[in-house]
């Protein structure tokens, strides 16, 4: 059953903490460098997965932060470039993932490609966003899946999108749960309204205490070393990016310092 491949990615009893690999801008968008060109991107992420896997992450997850302004269709050449940067960078000794800011088929094309064991993408609802009118099809992603032959890649939905307003009325716990009911999620994910942002920790609750045994409820922004803890216990685990990077600045360079004293704060010293 779908209920299990979030399991098999994480086995066990501990809640799982994901450590954000943030691509800078690909190619054909509008804070690409060209003077550095792809093998700039390649370099940068290099540079920050050296921190990352010399520390007990349990995942790292790659995702296009770079790409503003966001859109909710990739492009061939962002797809390709960061397709070659997970193969070329992906760990050999934990799970990983892939993120394509918006658009879910991009994030599991690049996933079936490289060997990644899960994907995080909004699948779930109808938004008034940055990037305009949003409306995702996890019936159509679904079936893709199902499709390319990547049945046992995980997708870690997002129910409360950064960037974007709900449309309807539903609470939190009422698309949470719909989201494990009907659109099989693999996981929820609660987030702030923005990257680096924490949500509400009553939110999670809710979520948690709706969905219950259907799928795991994670924290999907703003986890920082001074609310760790308290998100652990909230939730069944934290992905976290912006915390661990140089003042805390979500496109900054990962900071070792910073990354021991989240962990600490999260009992994995």
């Amino acid at each position: 059953m779908h209920r299990n491949r979030f399991g098999r990615v994480f086995p066990g009893d501990a809640k799982p903490i994901i450590a954000m690999a943030h691509l800078g801008p690909l190619p054909g968008t509008p804070l690409y460098d060209e003077s550095r060109g792809v093998q700039g991107i390649v370099d940068d992420v290099a540079r920050d997965l050296d921190v990352l896997l010399r520390h007990p992450f349990d995942a790292v997850m790659f995702c296009n932060e770079g790409d503003r302004p966001y859109s909710l269709r990739a492009g061939f050449e962002g797809v390709a470039v960061m397709s070659r940067v997970v193969a070329q960078l992906a760990p050999s000794d934990r799970p990983f993932g892939v993120d394509f800011l918006w658009d879910g088929r991009a994030a599991l094309s690049v996933a079936q490609a490289t060997g990644a064991a899960f994907i995080r993408e909004v699948m779930t609802g109808t938004y008034e966003s940055d990037m305009g009118l949003w409306s995702p099809d996890a019936g159509g992603l679904l079936r893709y899946r199902r499709y390319l032959g990547a049945d046992d890649i995980a997708v870690l939905m997002n129910v409360t999108p950064e960037f974007a307003s709900t449309i309807g009325g539903r609470s939190v716990a009422q698309v949470a749960r719909s989201a494990a009911v009907s659109s099989l999620a693999d996981a929820i994910l609660v987030s702030g309204p923005m990257a680096g942002a924490e949500p509400d920790i009553a939110r999670v609750r809710e979520a948690r205490e709706a969905v219950g045994d259907l799928a795991p409820v994670l924290v999907n922004t703003g986890a920082k070393a001074g609310n760790v803890a308290g998100f652990l216990a909230a939730s069944d685990g934290v992905i976290v990016g912006s915390d661990l990077k140089a003042d805390g600045g979500t496109w900054n360079p990962v900071d070792p310092d910073r990354v021991q004293r989240f962990l600490e704060a999260a009992g994995r010293a």
